[in-house]
Parts: C-alpha cells; sequence; structure tokens
C-alpha cells in the first residue's frame, strides 16, 4: 500500500466514526451548496448554521432569491460579516435565472465567471452539488495535506499540494471524500497548531475593531434596520472617526451597494 492510499484510509477511517451533520450536506441542491459555500467563506461554521436555516426558509430557490429585494438578502445576511458575499450571492441568483433559466451551470469555468466565485469555490461548488471529480484547495484541505506529506517543511506553496490533492482523489465519490477531508481538517485544528500557517499563502486576519470592513457592516446593518437614515444620524450611532465613515459612504454608494439622496442614505 503507497503513501496515498494510506492516506485515503486515514482519512476515510475518521470519517465513518466523525463526520460532521450539517442540514446542507443532507440535501446538497445546487441552489443550497452555493449559499452554503458563499457563507462559509471566512465564516465559522457554528455562526453559519443558524443563518442558512434561516436563509433557505425565506429564500428557497435561485429564483426566490433573485427576486428578492437588497434590504432582505442584507437583513437575512446580517451576523455573518463580509456583506459584499451576501450582495454577490444575490447578483449570481440573478444571472442563473436570466441567463441559464435558473439552473446553475456546472462547469467551474462558468462559475467562476459569477462575482464572488473564486477557483477553490468553483471547485468545491461542482464537487458538493454535482459530485463531480474537480480538484481544489481551501484552508481545511490545506491543513490536511501539509500536515501528512510536508510536516517538516515551511512555506509549503499550493501548486506543491495539488498534484497530491489530485493523486488522492476519490473520483467516484468525490462530494464525500471532501467532506471527509475538511471533517479531518478541523480535527486537526483542534488537536495540533494549526497546519496551514506553514502554507506560503497563509495570512493573518487584520484587526477588526475601528477598520474599513466593521464600518461597513454597522451602516449596512443599519440601513438594514431602517428605512433610511441621514448623513448626521450615521454618523451619531457609528462612534468612530467622521471622515472615515464620510469616505466608506462614498464609496458604497459609488459601489451602488446603497443610494444616497439629499445626504440622506438608504438600500
Amino acid at each position: 500500500m503507497d503513501s496515498i492510499d494510506i492516506f485515503k484510509k486515514t482519512i476515510y477511517d475518521y470519517y465513518q466514526d466523525n463526520r460532521r451533520d450539517f442540514i446542507w450536506r443532507r440535501d446538497p441542491t445546487p441552489y443550497q451548496v452555493v449559499v452554503s459555500e458563499i457563507m462559509l467563506q471566512q465564516t465559522q461554521t457554528a455562526r453559519v448554521v443558524a443563518k442558512y436555516t434561516q436563509f433557505i426558509t425565506e429564500l428557497p430557490s435561485f429564483q426566490a432569491l433573485a427576486a428578492a429585494t437588497t434590504r432582505q438578502v442584507l437583513v437575512l445576511w446580517q451576523g455573518l460579516g463580509y456583506n459584499r458575499r451576501g450582495l454577490a450571492l444575490h447578483d449570481l441568483a440573478k444571472q442563473v435565472v436570466e441567463q441559464y433559466g435558473g439552473v446553475l451551470p456546472s462547469d467551474p469555468e462558468l462559475l467562476q465567471k459569477f462575482k464572488g466565485i473564486g477557483p477553490a469555490t468553483a471547485g468545491s461548488i461542482c464537487a458538493f452539488a454535482f459530485n463531480k471529480p474537480t480538484v481544489f484547495i481551501e484552508t481545511n484541505i490545506r491543513s490536511v495535506f501539509i500536515h501528512a506529506f510536508f510536516k517538516d517543511k515551511e512555506q509549503v506553496h499550493d501548486k506543491e499540494l495539488l498534484p497530491l490533492v489530485e493523486a488522492a482523489l476519490d473520483k467516484n465519490n468525490s462530494r464525500e471524500w471532501y467532506y471527509a477531508l475538511t471533517d479531518y481538517g478541523v480535527m486537526l485544528k483542534k488537536t495540533c497548531k494549526n497546519p496551514a500557517r506553514k502554507s506560503a499563502h497563509h495570512q493573518v486576519q487584520s484587526k477588526f475593531e475601528g477598520s474599513t470592513r466593521q464600518i461597513r457592516g454597522l451602516i449596512l446593518k443599519m440601513l438594514a434596520e431602517h428605512f433610511s437614515l441621514t448623513q448626521e444620524q450615521i454618523i451619531a450611532y457609528i462612534p468612530r472617526d467622521k471622515n472615515k465613515i464620510l469616505k466608506i459612504l462614498d464609496i458604497l454608494s459609488q459601489e451602488k451597494i446603497i443610494k444616497e439622496r439629499d445626504a440622506t442614505y438608504f438600500l
């Protein structure tokens, strides 16, 4: 038995006794997979679970999401952070309905043309929604392969991992294989120093308090809760630098995420 076979047996043996149960794994329709994968980007699974159920209940299909208002989407997205992801998901649903008749493409290259979907997310969607043997790397998968094959090396590049990911891929059931890898990666983070820190792609997340990301989120949260707010009200509600708030309001307006009329803002 070669090293890849031993590796696969280790992963599947662990998965058999320790697999995690999530609602999006029970019924992996293309829509449910897309929603879960975009929600899980840069967000802990525990935070996603409750929001996912609420989101899917209120907007159960690409058609329902496409027909929703920006306000509806952002209200449902509250608590997940990175509101751009929610807006990108909204745009994706509109494209799926308008350009693909409500049917999500199963081609990774086509999926990457949607806003908010890069190579890793496109690969994961194809594997989980269509059980296609795609090759991709995300944080947990990266951790598993570094831990198994590069224990004594620093600055491991993804190009070193990809051939191993491809060699180990269960082409008959990529969906379950990637579930198993992900669950094993989560276990590694709890039991040993995060192997992903040895990746050449590892980045320490910037401070959230007082960041542009935090202020953007606060502005959108307030506008989701109120029909409209004046510039003065927004500044009064957010105890941060006034000039920074004004700059972010201008950027959000330019990005067409919010609308402005006579120094009053709304979604």
